[in-house]
């Protein structure tokens, strides 16, 4: 498929309002894909790659500036940009605003094909390439090659590019409509489709499937070691929720640790984070720990605690200081150690568990691995999980989960069947949107960050933080927060959706002073939450809840 005429098929699909049609002129572009069904099916997401593959573009928005002004010419410079960018509000509309194609010299670097040649394979290459460019001089490579891609771009098609690049697709089609467009293009049931998808994490994977082998090929995908899914989630909820919906419930104790989900094909262990990052080489114990218990190829659900000389549990901060570590490991391990939990078996010896009750699969899980594995309490006497609760809790837990005995595994979502009982402090998930430069011996740091909640594609301030954070934590967040500033104006500045806090707070206010509606009273900063994306946020509607609920 050309690109342009993907791009033309863009601006149609974003022009349509209404859902259903939506859907039809999704399948109708699957249906034209042709051999580049694959990535037509994760561009129009706005993303490069499956959710499961850990290669990245990395690349910030001030790269796609100075991109975009190079291409554009000598009177447009990325300064330009960034303040079309504040003016117009997406990167998109301003791409599409400059004529390119006149530079020369460098303007060819890193393109395959040009012009009428451009297909969204050959642009699919070069973002792969551009994945893969790293070390000494790779920011300028990245804006050699991405400044190629634009001056050869026609407007409408460099509108889409710069969304593309920055995963901004806008175009307001998420994961259920492409579900449902690969059901209507090629003739097979939402619900094999929606279990194709469970299965692979991998929209263009499931898109050629269904079109080459029809409804049969979807239904014969299965889970593969080495291939992570998405995990499994729980809602808040109580004892008396969990007894009045289901008779009995599952407990089990809800650790203070990081979400990890490990493959295991017998020979080769890997370890995955819960927004599916590969941390294996920075937690080296826990495949040391499952060549040793595991006896057959598994993929296993759980998390990775931090434990002092003694076993007690440390705080959650602790394992992420393991989590974030790519360099130096052998000293960090030293420093922090860190220990497996399983509590679900996903696959086990070639069998797939998606589809068997919890019990069962916890029962496969102890055949598979002989330690590690978190006892499961069946009960239907509230004062049981009570008791269990206080135990967990005196042992220096985070507190209990509740889970319905016959419940099956459905990666990625969140329901009924899993439920989380924590103490009554709570914490707020945000996502920071933008920071004040310091003053004095901070003047060089961000010193107040601007916080919000997801409602849908977007994010609703609620608030700043400042307190809880110690000078080299300022440090290491403005290292990390500085490469994806949008905008700055005097000492204020905006970010991209990227890093995620972990808010605590003292109470919810009802405040015409941010877009919620709500101002956290007394917040403060407990942490970064690395294992979480920018979607894993919590909600306008759970703040809401909140709000309500105090």
């Amino acid at each position: 498929m050309k690109f342009a005429s993907f791009a033309e098929r863009a601006a149609e699909i974003e022009g349509e309002p209404a859902d259903l049609e939506t859907v039809a002129l999704v399948g109708d572009l699957f249906a034209a894909a042709g051999d580049d069904l694959a990535v037509v099916a994760r561009f129009v997401q706005g993303r490069v790659f499956p959710a499961w593959d850990e290669r990245k573009l990395d690349v910030g928005p001030s790269t796609c500036y100075t991109a975009i002004a190079r291409a554009a010419g000598p009177n447009v410079d990325a300064d330009d940009v960034e303040a079309r960018v504040a003016e117009v509000g997406e990167i998109g509309a301003v791409a599409e605003e400059y004529e390119f194609g006149g530079q020369t010299g460098l303007g060819a670097f890193g393109v395959g094909e040009s012009g009428d040649d451009r297909t969204v394979g050959s642009v699919y290459d070069d973002l792969v390439a551009l994945a893969s460019t790293e070390g000494a001089g790779s920011e300028g490579a990245k804006v050699d090659r991405l400044f190629g891609l634009f001056n050869e771009s026609e407007q409408r098609e460099a509108r889409y590019l710069a969304r593309l690049v920055l995963a901004e697709m806008r175009i307001g089609v998420g994961e259920g409509t492409v579900r449902d467009a690969i059901a209507d293009a090629f003739d097979v049931p939402v619900a094999a489709v929606e279990r194709a998808l469970q299965v692979s994490n991998d929209y263009g994977l499931v898109a050629e499937t269904a079109r080459d082998e029809g409804e049969a090929g979807i239904a014969a995908m299965e889970l593969e070691v080495g291939r992570p899914v998405q995990p499994m989630l729980a809602q808040a909820g109580s004892a008396s929720d969990a007894l009045e919906d289901w008779d009995e419930a599952a407990v089990e104790t809800k650790f203070d640790g990081a979400r990890v989900q490990v493959h295991w094909d017998g020979d080769e262990v890997s370890v995955y984070s819960r927004n599916m990052a590969d941390v294996t080489d920075a937690l080296p114990e826990v495949g040391e720990f499952v060549r040793e218990h595991c006896d057959a190829p598994a993929i296993l659900d759980g998390e990775v605690v931090a434990v002092d000389d003694d076993g007690e549990p440390l705080p959650f901060q602790q394992v992420l200081r393991r989590f974030r570590r790519k360099h130096d490991v052998a000293q960090a391990r030293e420093q922090v150690t860190v220990e497996l939990r399983a509590f679900d078996c996903l696959h086990a010896g070639g069998d797939d568990l998606l589809d068997a009750a919890l019990v069962d699969r916890h029962d496969r899980l102890r055949e598979t691995i002989d330690a590690g594995v978190e006892d499961l309490l069946v009960t239907d006497d509230a004062d049981a999980v009570a008791a269990h609760e206080a135990d967990a809790l005196a042992a220096g837990h985070e507190g209990i989960m509740l889970k319905e005995p016959g419940s099956t595994y459905s990666p990625g979502k969140r329901g009924k069947n899993w439920l989380k009982r924590k103490p009554d402090v709570e914490t707020l998930d945000c996502v920071v949107v933008g920071a004040e430069w310091g003053e004095g011996r901070r003047a060089n740091l961000f010193g107040t960050f601007h916080i919000a909640v997801r409602d849908g594609d977007d994010h609703l301030a609620v608030g700043k933080v400042a307190t809880g954070v110690t000078d080299e934590e300022l440090a290491e967040l403005t290292g990390r927060l500085e490469r994806h500033v949008t905008t700055e104006s005097g000492r204020d500045v905006t970010f991209e959706p990227a890093v995620v806090f972990e808010v605590g707070y003292e109470e919810i206010q009802s405040s015409p002073t941010y877009e919620s509606g709500y101002a956290l009273r007394f917040p403060r900063f407990v942490g970064v939450r690395d294992d979480k994306e920018p979607t894993d946020a919590d909600s306008l509607e759970r703040l809401e809840r909140l709000a309500g609920s105090q």
